[in-house]
């Protein structure tokens, strides 16, 4: 791995010697190095004159924007530690609740709307690269940025990284993905979610071109494709729904996205059909599935070789360099040879734990493993060895129900329906039953034209799961299920359409 660098000193020293070099594009307008870096310099003066307590986090409102990201170098060069604030409900419960649990009494947002070029009072960007500020403060230590949780298993958790564990995150991905001087990337994800480290932060790292996705259009397929193609991308990072997307907006075309040497998909399963698509869309990619949890950063890595099984999973890949991993079964113990059992990893990426010390006693555990004591992160993800040494994500611990005393991985019920031929999209949930404790009950999302119906699907089902795991009812759907501002399927609204009191049996047109 190349020497570690400083990612704020970085960017300084590329807005020094390459000022004129295009750092972002935003609504077709290109920012300037020189200009993103005059702006962190005056949000870093408002910063001290609004919370001159440089010991106190602060929140930043995260839309966004060339303004935000402006408003983050500006908390990075003045050492300043942060929590990127989803944008707030019509009430502001999320971000309230969220700033007051981290103890933040200055909520930030832009100063001003954006506005490229220097300004009456931007200071002028030194001969030499202005030192960042040591991070101040003990408690935390030495934090920068913090996220959150996407809270999809309960309350969102506020986990804080290091400016050393995002230094060495961003060095490595900037040498794996050889992100350099002109290297454009899309940034699809929210400026809250942490696959930004790679999509921005890496970048701006390195001296490259972020082209910006508004969230307003990121199920606009056709503008998606316009700015992969009209800017010339190189590396793309996202979720399966952008590539499904995209595949299914070129289906009929048969455009092609040549310019993209990585395609980076990471945060949910990729489907198969989509999967086999993708070097079709981008014939000079590189494909690269991406396994991480929020708490540990990026932690395996494998690059699609075609070897794959066409009807399974993607594995997940091998551990980055410096990454320990081991899958524990059941009863406590490390799987040494094929086997299931819950990932838990350490990485040099990831959080000293979560800010309320309190939700870290069963989110960690410690174990001696090759000779070393190590503090691991238990990801609650469980996955499968094969006699190969491939590992596959298998489901998650809280996607095991119990249906009829049997145990049943929703998960599993998932893949099986996608496996379906007329099926875009799934989701099961369990419902509570008086009699059976707990029923199955799914919706999935048919092909355009496609005829799919409840017994055929159910005869799919029955002949690739047990009984118990046959979902009681099935809704097929011809509209996209809702998503989750990462992409991943909403089950909120999808338990209330499942509800006992509604019915779930047949098609919805």
């Amino acid at each position: 791995m190349m020497q570690q660098q400083s990612l704020v000193g970085s960017f300084v020293s590329h807005a020094t010697s390459h000022p004129g070099d295009p750092a972002l594009v935003w609504h077709g307008t290109e920012t300037t190095y020189r200009e993103l870096h005059q702006s962190a310099e005056r949000e870093r003066l408002r910063i001290a004159r609004l919370a001159p307590d440089g010991d106190e986090p602060l929140g930043i409102l995260a839309a966004k924007s060339p303004s935000t990201i402006a408003l983050v170098l500006a908390c990075l060069l003045e050492g300043r530690r942060f929590l990127l604030l989803p944008a707030p409900t019509p009430e502001g419960r999320t971000s309230h609740a969220l700033a007051e649990r981290a103890g933040i009494r200055h909520v930030l947002s832009p100063e001003d709307p954006w506005a490229p070029g220097p300004g009456p009072d931007a200071p002028d960007v030194p001969d030499r690269p202005a030192q960042p500020k040591a991070p101040r403060g003990t408690e935390p230590a030495d934090v920068s940025f913090m996220f959150t949780t996407s809270g999809s298993t309960g309350r969102p958790k506020i986990v804080p990284l290091s400016t050393g564990a995002v230094d060495r995150f961003t060095t490595w991905a900037g040498e794996r993905f050889g992100i350099r001087r002109g290297t454009t990337v899309l940034n699809y994800a929210p400026l809250t979610f942490d696959l930004c480290l790679l999509d921005i932060w890496t970048t701006l790292k390195c001296g490259g071109r972020v082209v910006l996705v508004d969230p307003a259009r990121a199920t606009h397929p056709g503008h998606l494709l316009d700015l992969v193609s009209r800017h010339e991308v190189q590396l793309v990072q996202a979720v399966p729904m952008f590539y499904r997307l995209l595949v299914d907006a070129t289906a009929q075309s048969g455009r092609r996205l040549d310019t993209v040497e990585h395609v980076v998909f990471t945060g949910d399963s990729m489907p198969a059909r989509c999967l086999a698509e993708l070097p079709h869309l981008f014939p000079g990619a590189r494909l690269h599935n991406v396994y991480g949890c929020t708490e540990t950063n990026d932690s395996f890595l494998h690059e699609v070789d075609g070897t794959e099984p066409a009807d399974g999973p993607v594995p997940i890949g091998r551990p980055l360099p410096g990454v320990h991993a081991v899958i524990v079964d059941a009863d406590g113990g490390i799987v040494s040879g094929p086997g299931t059992g819950e990932l838990h990893v350490a990485t040099p990426f990831q959080t000293d734990g979560y800010l309320d010390r309190d939700q870290d006693a069963d989110r960690f555990a410690t174990h001696h493993h090759d000779g070393q004591t190590r503090r691991y992160f238990r990801s609650g993800d469980l996955v499968r060895r094969d006699r190969d040494g491939r590992i596959t994500l298998e489901g998650r611990n809280d996607h095991q129900v119990k249906v009829r005393g049997t145990r049943v991985n929703t998960h599993e019920v998932e893949q099986v329906l996608l496996d379906h031929p007329d099926v875009v999209e799934a989701a099961v949930v369990a419902v509570p039953d008086p009699v059976a404790g707990r029923l199955l009950r799914s919706v999935v999302r048919r092909a355009p034209d496609s005829r799919l119906n409840s017994l055929a699907l159910r005869r799919h089902c029955a002949q690739r799961l047990p009984l118990t795991a046959v979902p009681s009812t099935l809704l097929i759907v011809d509209d996209p299920l809702p998503r989750t501002s990462t992409g991943k399927i909403d089950r909120t609204p999808i338990e209330r359409a499942c509800s006992p009191s509604q019915p779930t049996e047949g098609t919805a047109t």
